[in-house]
């Protein structure tokens, strides 16, 4: 299980929410199955919606396996 807070952790380098979405694609690719949000990205570009997009990223990638 991916959590979010964890993902954080163990990338340091991350500096936007776009980037945040990139490392979430690639966790889903490598094989995750599911998601779990629990803390709010830190980055002043996150948007209101954040939960729902990081969402639509995650599971569009999983339909792609």
């Amino acid at each position: 299980m991916l959590w979010l807070s964890e993902l954080l952790l163990q990338h340091h380098e991350l500096e936007s929410f776009d980037q945040l979405v990139e490392a979430v694609k690639a966790k889903a690719k490598e094989g995750e199955r599911f998601f779990r949000m629990d803390v709010k990205p830190p980055f002043s570009d996150t948007p209101e919606d954040w939960e729902d997009r990081l969402e639509a990223v995650f599971t569009s990638d999983l339909t792609k396996l």
